[in-house]
């Protein structure tokens, strides 16, 4: 359990690293003269980097196991980005520290989902999926007001000079705290490498599920980390402690959001349907913005947290395609199915900083951030239409340990 609680701590890192751009979006464009689509390039390099990193940390985590995978990543990755993000002079190198953090921090949350499949039943995963990742979504509560005042009070550098810090200490943390669990008795090997993937990428059962795991959490974190402090500065002239204080509640909906999801597929003995309508809400909530781009910020804050909230269905879509996962490659496939929810975040980074680029009208700010709901809309919509295709995995059935012999009739 102590091992387990390093990386939990470590994954809060990960979590305020994907998401505390926002905040410091007024000093990074004052001091750095970064623009918009620079900020927005930047913050999604953190996830194609983090996403890229994937098929590696699966290899590694197989073969090597999460012990020294994550620690040796997280330091070099997550601490040595840190300190280049502290002294960043131009906007290309806040992009080259957010590529270096994206790596450190993409092996954290895959060590723990490892650790999980290894040593608890399948029925078990979607409830630790989900509140692990509640657990580490308090980065986003940190790297909102909290970080916003710390920014305010003694400057961004010395703060991420100093994350850098804690960075490095949690990742030694994780070093001497974890520990590898052992490999099934009787395991078959599989395909030993990449191949894997293949193997995976083979599995029809997985395709439908991936739409919706890489486009689900886009919106969520794409609003809650990029883009509502320049649509709060544009559109209602916000400075950074009324972003800090909308973003605060969005972020601690994203922590509610990942622990009602965890025990859901259980109360309603059905994975895919929660993850239907838990999503379709959020579409709805964002629909809502796409029609109604100027309202009053209590309004405005009540509609984050909506979507906040409907956005946490990440550990129950891992808990999905993990039901349908052979044994040798639980590394290789949680990782797979994190590339496709990462690198649908940072496609959607770039995608959206060219739909926002592409739709500004001089004096009208919100013409483009009503084209950049609209595209959250079409791209949720669609991803949920597919997954309406998946094959259901009833935690009931998903528990029993002759799994393996449904799972060649699914390929």
């Amino acid at each position: 359990m102590a091992g387990i609680a390093t990386l939990a701590i470590a994954y809060v890192l990960s979590q305020f690293y994907r998401s505390f751009m926002a905040v410091l979006t007024p000093a990074l464009t004052a001091e750095l003269g970064a623009t918009k689509a620079q900020l927005s390039f930047a913050s999604g390099a953190f996830f194609i980097s983090f996403a890229l990193a994937q098929f590696a940390i699966g290899v590694s985590l197989d073969r090597f196991g999460p012990r020294r995978t994550a620690s040796t990543l997280l330091l070099l990755g997550g601490g040595g980005g840190a300190f280049v993000f502290a002294s960043a002079t131009a906007p290309w190198m806040v992009t080259a520290a957010m590529a270096m953090i994206g790596i450190g921090c993409a092996p954290v949350l895959m060590s723990s989902l490892f650790i999980f499949a290894r040593t608890f039943s399948i029925a078990r995963f979607a409830v630790l999926a989900s509140w692990m990742v509640a657990f580490g979504t308090a980065g986003n509560v940190i790297g909102a007001a909290p970080l916003a005042q710390a920014a305010e009070a003694f400057g961004w550098r010395p703060v991420m000079a100093g994350l850098g810090v804690i960075t490095i200490a949690a990742a030694l943390a994780v070093l001497f705290v974890v520990r590898d669990p052992k490999s099934p008795e009787g395991m078959e090997s599989g395909n030993a490498g990449f191949g894997g993937y293949l193997e995976l990428l083979r599995m029809r059962v997985l395709w439908p599920i991936i739409p919706l795991t890489a486009i689900n959490y886009a919106p969520t974190t794409g609003i809650r980390g990029l883009w509502s402090g320049p649509y709060l500065v544009e559109v209602y002239g916000a400075d950074a402690l009324l972003i800090g204080q909308v973003t605060f509640f969005m972020a601690l909906a994203m922590v509610a959001g990942a622990f009602v999801y965890g025990p859901l597929d259980t109360m309603f003995r059905t994975r895919k349907w929660v993850a239907v309508v838990g999503n379709t809400i959020g579409l709805a909530a964002i629909l809502y913005l796409a029609l109604n781009v100027v309202l009053d910020i209590t309004t405005v804050t009540i509609i984050f947290v909506i979507i906040g909230v409907s956005g946490g269905s990440y550990g129950l879509l891992m808990a999905h395609a993990r039901a349908f996962l052979p044994p040798h490659l639980i590394g290789r496939g949680v990782t797979l199915m994190n590339f496709f929810s990462i690198g649908g975040v940072g496609l959607m980074q770039f995608a959206t900083g060219a739909v926002v680029t592409a739709n500004v009208v001089p004096g009208q700010p919100m013409a483009a951030y009503s084209a950049l709901f609209w595209f959250y809309v079409l791209m949720l919509g669609a991803a949920i239409i597919i997954y309406l295709w998946a094959r259901d995995a009833k935690p009931e059935t998903t528990a029993d340990t002759g799994n393996q012999s449904k799972l060649e009739r699914l390929r």
